[in-house]
């Protein structure tokens, strides 16, 4: 298979583009509940552009895709960053600013967007077996449904950055990420080489 190139978790790059970010965040009121509710989200989103891209498309490969990601997960994810229970320095100062009513419209104003392509090959037919009996073994449809476009709570996986993959199933398997025991209960039964599978055939999707 393909090797994927692994990035680091924090790059240099990536600090200096989040800076004007969180200098916007640490100028807005520290309560959420003292923001209007609901406010202009049109104008709340171009925040996320900064990391996240004006179409979409990520500027750094490990973030991940929210354009077009389902609405229930992007709230969810909102929450769990405001809360502490997803680790982020950035997210988590971006989400506290934010209200519960924000937090909605921001999940629905991205996830109606097309999903962006992100012009990654698809796995090799080696590649593409290994990763089919992998998420068979695991039963990733049964929640992640068919063709792995997830729905509601669930995240679309198909598509997505293989960097982010990968980074987020190591984290869930390492305690790193704790908003979903679940996830790494699972995860710790597969070895770092079998999520790297996984995470170049669902990028290819």
């Amino acid at each position: 298979m393909p090797r994927l190139l692994r990035s680091r978790r924090v790059l240099p790059a990536f600090l200096l583009l989040a800076l004007p970010l969180l200098a916007l965040i640490a100028a807005a009121p520290a309560r959420a509940e003292e923001q209007p509710a609901g406010g202009d989200i049109a104008e709340k989103a171009t925040l996320c552009q900064s990391c996240h891209g004006v179409e979409g498309i990520p500027v750094d490969p490990s973030i991940p895709v929210i354009w077009g990601q389902n609405e229930g997960y992007l709230y969810i994810e909102l929450r769990d960053f405001a809360r502490g229970a997803r680790a982020s320095q950035v997210m988590g100062e971006m989400a506290k600013s934010l209200s519960r009513e924000d937090m909605k419209a921001l999940a629905h104003y991205f996830a109606v967007k097309p999903w962006p392509a992100l012009g990654q090959k698809p796995a090799d037919a080696a590649t593409a077996e290994r990763a089919r009996v992998i998420a068979n073994s695991a039963q990733c449809s049964q929640c992640h449904l068919d063709g792995f476009l997830g729905a509601s709570l669930v995240p679309r996986l198909a598509g997505q950055s293989a960097t982010y993959l990968l980074n987020t199933m190591k984290d869930f398997r390492s305690g790193a990420r704790a908003n979903n025991p679940w996830m790494s209960d699972l995860l710790k039964a597969y070895s770092e080489d079998d999520l790297a599978v996984l995470a170049a055939y669902l990028a290819g999707l």
